[in-house]
């Protein structure tokens, strides 16, 4: 299982004239959480789209564990795609055994996970009630488990925390880490950075269908710009005249800066001295949704 990583490479999709996706490749490591990011339209689902088969590439190849994605081994993946695919009508246990039975699960061990499943996300007390009785949140967990169930080899999750309380979001990260600590890569798109930052050992980042940042985290946060925190014994107004200081933002004595290098600081302290000292000089790594902004600005 320690080779089975997702590698995409080169994956292009056209409609007509627009590109949705142009070029994308990254690799979502095998027992890790891959971030999937980007604004509406940025091609996120798209791609997903693509690696599960569900629409064919212009250009371009998906490779899991070294070799070519084939329909084969498609069937071994869990997919939550953006638009949910429920049966509204239906029983939620009922439906999800007879899904997990679609996957080649035998009925009583489908029966066994998706009710612990369901029990582990809030769900126990609601499993004979029609999908469309349940409030969307609820409708979302049920998906998850559909997701979920069996012993995927690779996760690919559109959204799949839209929704969800506090509770069910820690119940969904609890039950993704079992899946990576069996060496399962997961790949997963989402619009709450923070959740992102929090989970992530590996992020990619989309705009107009490329990618503009893919790694680590804190391989993202060394290579942004670094900013400092600045808290001088009087109005820092000063710093605005330093060469090699950009103040992003001053108020009062606390300002905000941008330096350029080495030189710059030493500028800056020994400016900061002569104007009534300097309480306080800290880096600042720059936050996830930082790091956004400045790559898809």
């Amino acid at each position: 299982m320690d080779n089975d990583s997702l590698e995409v490479r080169g994956l292009t999709r056209t409609f007509g004239d627009l590109t949705a996706v142009d070029d994308v490749s990254f690799t979502a490591p095998a027992g890790l959480l891959t971030g999937f990011v980007g604004g509406n339209g940025a091609g996120k689902t798209t791609t997903m789209r693509m690696i599960m088969g569900v629409l064919a590439p212009t250009a371009g190849e998906v490779r899991f564990g070294g070799d070519p994605v084939t329909r084969t081994a498609r069937r071994a993946f869990g997919y939550m795609p953006e638009e949910r695919g429920l049966y509204p009508k239906q029983p939620v246990l009922d439906q999800l055994v007879y899904l997990a039975r679609l996957r080649g699960i035998a009925a009583p061990r489908a029966r066994a996970e998706v009710l612990d499943m369901l029990d582990r996300l809030g769900l126990a007390g609601r499993s004979k009630e029609h999908v469309e009785k349940l409030s969307l949140g609820n409708q979302q967990r049920v998906q998850i488990v559909a997701a979920l169930m069996g012993t995927p080899r690779m996760l690919v999750l559109d959204e799949p925390f839209s929704g969800l309380d506090p509770a069910a979001v820690d119940g969904m990260v609890d039950l993704l880490a079992e899946h990576t600590a069996r060496g399962v890569p997961v790949l997963f798109s989402s619009h709450q950075l923070d959740l992102v930052e929090r989970l992530c050992e590996r992020l990619v980042i989309l705009k107009s269908g490329r990618v503009m940042a893919d790694g680590a985290p804190a391989d993202l946060q060394q290579a942004g710009a670094l900013r400092h925190r600045l808290v001088a014994g009087g109005d820092a107004g000063w710093v605005r005249g330093v060469p090699g200081v950009h103040a992003v933002d001053v108020d009062g004595p606390v300002a905000l800066l941008e330096v350029a290098d080495d030189a710059s600081l030493q500028r800056l302290l020994a400016a900061g001295l002569e104007r009534g000292g300097v309480r306080e000089l800290t880096p600042l790594k720059p936050t996830l949704a930082q790091i956004y902004r400045e790559v898809t600005a």
